[in-house]
């Protein structure tokens, strides 16, 4: 017989847990939805409307805002659908998306994170090559760098799952995930191509990990050395280390608990665990920039300022 599935709709059964509070966590889930929106576009409006912020760390972070909005839109819609609906059903082909938008997405965050760690290793190791060495063109490569690479990646891994042959119906997630699909194939499918992959994936990404730990290493080696590099430590890098550290600790309870996990878990926890890489860092990483990097701070204050006093400019021109 061919490799092609026999399986053409997935159930999603991680959301039967729900069922009893249905509409209070559509509200609660559209809500933060819109906060996800919210602080994100205003962090990357702010960037674009500003020249000032067009430097190489802000220009990061705008990409990796554009990048969560990317992830989250490839979560919440259908998430916010099902909870309206009685059937919780996705179509294979729009499950193999999915799981390429939402892995594509995490891993190319780490992709920017890494990045990050190298701006801010040029910025305080290398101040007088700086400019040098991050200039506009090298920029550009490494920001394309982190978009292609995991979407190259995973167009790959989805590719090689769309050939296996599928003889299982139900998965135990509120979302799809790619590795999941592939534990759903035919006793007689050949895995070990996907097995190939999915390892030589997470040995890519732990290496992006390593190579964040050695920068850091000599980040902060060079910043105890004078009062001036502290200084710039704690303004910029403190940030990309609260957000790079929930991240990675995300992902890897996500990792082990996909790949090692009890089954005996709770299910309302196994969803929790499965969906935490979307649901803390997309406001944790411009709420932390927001208020911790000076420049971005000053934008929103000075906005919040003119928004304060033009209701009484409007009334004092009026009379």
């Amino acid at each position: 017989m061919d490799n092609v599935s026999i399986v053409r709709m997935f159930i999603l059964t991680g959301l039967n847990e729900t069922n009893n509070n249905r509409v209070a966590l559509f509200t609660l889930t559209l809500l933060y939805y819109c906060m996800i929106l919210f602080f994100n576009l205003t962090i990357i409006m702010i960037i674009i409307l500003d020249k000032i912020l067009h430097e190489p760390m802000y220009i990061l972070l705008c990409s990796c805002c554009i990048n969560a909005l990317y992830g989250t839109a490839g979560f919440y819609p259908k998430f916010i659908f099902d909870l309206l609906s009685s059937s919780h059903v996705i179509s294979y082909e729009a499950c193999l998306l999915q799981a390429f938008v939402v892995y594509s997405s995490a891993c190319s965050d780490l992709s920017i994170l890494a990045v990050m760690a190298y701006d801010r290793y040029l910025a305080i190791c290398r101040p007088l090559h700086y400019h040098s060495f991050m200039t506009k063109s090298r920029l550009s490569k490494m920001v394309c760098f982190s978009w292609i690479t995991p979407l190259c990646i995973f167009s790959i891994n989805i590719v090689m799952t769309s050939r296996l042959r599928l003889c299982i119906t139900n998965m135990k997630k509120l979302l799809c995930v790619n590795w999941i699909i592939v534990k759903l194939a035919c006793t007689d499918a050949n895995t070990i191509p996907n097995n190939i992959t999915a390892y030589f994936t997470g040995f890519l990404y732990v290496s992006h990990g390593i190579f964040v730990i050695w920068t850091y290493m000599h980040l902060i080696k060079t910043s105890v050395r004078s009062k001036d590099d502290r200084v710039k430590f704690m303004q910029t890098c403190v940030p990309h280390l609260a957000s790079l550290t929930a991240f990675v600790s995300i992902i890897v309870i996500d990792f082990m608990s996909m790949r090692f996990g009890s089954t005996d878990l709770p299910q309302s926890l196994q969803n929790f665990i499965s969906i935490e890489f979307l649901l803390i860092p997309p406001v944790l990483n411009p709420l932390i920039y927001g208020f911790k990097l000076t420049k971005i701070r000053r934008r929103i204050l000075g906005f919040v300022h003119v928004q304060r006093k033009w209701p009484l400019c409007f009334r004092f021109d009026k009379d």
